[in-house]
């Protein structure tokens, strides 16, 4: 291998691992196993509004940082999780959380698949009958 193509890789290599490393919290752990898996639990449910398709707990965005931050400090107070979900929600809107209430305004969000579903069945339906009809046509045609 040409000399030039392993410092490339090596390169690249290096990127990929200072990447990891950006994502790291900074927060100190808690000293309780319990307050700890709270938090870890948290981070997952809790959207990055920066990245939109990852969780805080994966964003090395500066925004998941402050959630973080923001978080690690409410569970540290001693707040519930529906509290810190509700102070979430109440600044940011349903989208922060990954699975949003079940609500009128996220009816649409809940029932879109489905609706989406239901509509190409109708339309494969609807194209299954047309070439039967079709096809019965032309043979009483011959």
């Amino acid at each position: 291998m040409k000399p030039w193509v392993r410092v490339l890789v090596l390169g690249c290599m290096l990127l990929l691992v200072s990447r990891l490393a950006f994502a790291i919290d900074s927060e100190p752990p808690f000293t309780d196993p319990v307050l700890e898996h709270r938090y870890e639990h948290l981070l997952q449910e809790i959207r990055c509004l920066q990245c939109m398709d990852e969780n805080i707990a994966n964003s090395d965005a500066p925004l998941a940082a402050d959630f973080r931050r923001q978080i690690h400090a409410m569970v540290g107070e001693g707040e519930s999780d529906a509290q810190i979900k509700r102070y979430m929600v109440q600044r940011y809107g349903d989208f922060v959380l990954y699975k949003p209430p079940l609500q009128a305004n996220t009816w649409f969000l809940w029932g879109g698949p489905f609706l989406l579903l239901l509509v190409a069945l109708v339309v494969v339906t609807l194209v299954i009958r047309r070439r039967s009809r079709l096809a019965d046509q032309e043979q009483s045609s011959r």
